[in-house]
């Protein structure tokens, strides 16, 4: 009967490995596998990872980078543009907002902030829901009589 006291490996599936270094009628005496002498027969021999056999390796021949960015600070935003909405105003909507600009495919990004900028005309009256607007669409959106809330 099987239970788990005597749950065995199928015979065959389990290879036992080869013993090295004990004599040299196993196959596997006098060096182990490790080939002649050298630097990898040794006992801790062997090459570090990056060692690339007394070539000038790859971290030495590339510049040191100095200098500081502010690159990993950078915020991104979802950018709309005043064409953007006047291309959704055609369509007959007047409340803006994250939801509708997701729902119309402007913008793709959920999590990212939404950004207006000046790049179009607009001549229809909106009311537009952003988290920041450029000088440009502030001016061009009450120029047409709608209103920007900024979050």
């Amino acid at each position: 009967m099987l239970s788990l006291n005597n749950v065995k490996p199928t015979i065959g599936s389990r290879k036992t490995s080869k013993r090295l270094g004990r004599g040299n009628g196993s196959g596997k005496g006098t060096t182990a596998g490790r080939g002649m002498n050298g630097q990898n027969s040794r006992s801790g021999g062997g090459v570090a990872p990056w060692f690339e056999g007394g070539q000038t390796p790859l971290f030495r021949r590339m510049p040191k980078l100095k200098g500081f960015s502010n690159s990993k600070f950078k915020k991104e935003y979802n950018i709309v543009n005043l064409s953007d909405l006047e291309n959704l105003a055609s369509k007959g909507i007047t409340e803006i907002n994250k939801e509708v600009l997701l729902q119309n495919k402007i913008i793709r990004k959920k999590s990212l902030e939404i950004k207006l900028l000046g790049k179009g005309e607009l001549k229809s009256k909106l009311t537009v829901v952003v988290d920041k607007a450029s000088a440009s669409a502030k001016e061009a959106v009450e120029k047409a009589g709608g209103k920007i809330e900024l979050k």
